[in-house]
């Protein structure tokens, strides 16, 4: 049965917190004052299950933000300031350091999360923090086995659309079919691009330059 989704904070308007901050806020906000999650929900005149783990991400994995209602409900129920509340769930610290739209590469494979630049748009990204953004459009991809032996699983990477791209670069690429492509720039003509596969086991790919969407310069990773 399909059930309405509750309402998206994006990023922009929560001061850019991340979704996995707000809700530790939330959790740490009911143990504060010993109660579950569930309890505080019902204290606020909300559903018991509006806190619960199984509603912060829909079925096929986007994340889900609690509504500012809600919000506003369980500061009044328990008597929290909205400094508080900051403050228990780390998210002052958070405001201090630039934050970065994040989402894995599978994610990054879809449609809907990148305009034709290749800059990320929408609400579904999640956020991660980095000492010194590159530009105002970078944004974090978490790597899955896919790219090993280059990247490990859980390794995140750091993209620059507006970094400029020379031949040894390790790029991600997007054709104009919606292939998401990384790997590392070999070769690239007003005709053509070669990119250099990341595992050894497959062939290098050579696409014709009207193909390519977008390609950006991937900058740093956690290795």
């Amino acid at each position: 049965m399909a059930r309405s989704a509750p309402t998206l904070v994006p990023a922009s308007e929560t001061g850019r917190l991340s979704h996995a901050q707000i809700w530790a806020a939330i959790d740490r906000l009911a143990e504060r004052y010993g109660m579950t999650p569930s309890g505080l929900a019902k204290r606020a005149g909300l559903d018991a299950t509006t806190f619960n783990r199984s509603k912060r991400q829909t079925g096929d994995g986007r994340l889900r933000w609690p509504s500012t209602e809600s919000l506003a409900k369980i500061l009044d129920a328990s008597g929290a300031t909205l400094s508080e509340f900051i403050g228990i769930g780390g998210l002052d610290t958070a405001r201090s350091r630039p934050a970065m739209p994040l989402i894995s590469l599978a994610q990054a494979g879809q449609s809907g999360f990148f305009d034709q630049n290749g800059f990320p748009v929408g609400e579904l990204w999640d956020e991660t923090t980095f000492p010194n953004l590159p530009d105002e459009h970078a944004y974090a991809l978490e790597i899955d086995e896919s790219l090993r032996p280059l990247y490990r699983d859980g390794d995140v990477v750091i993209v620059s659309p507006a970094a400029p791209i020379r031949r040894g670069d390790r790029v991600v690429l997007r054709t104009i079919a919606g292939e998401l492509l990384a790997g590392e720039l070999k070769r690239r003509t007003q005709k053509m691009v070669e990119l250099r596969s990341v595992r050894p086991e497959q062939a290098d790919r050579v696409l014709a330059a009207e193909s390519v969407a977008w390609m950006s310069r991937i900058l740093w990773a956690s290795q």
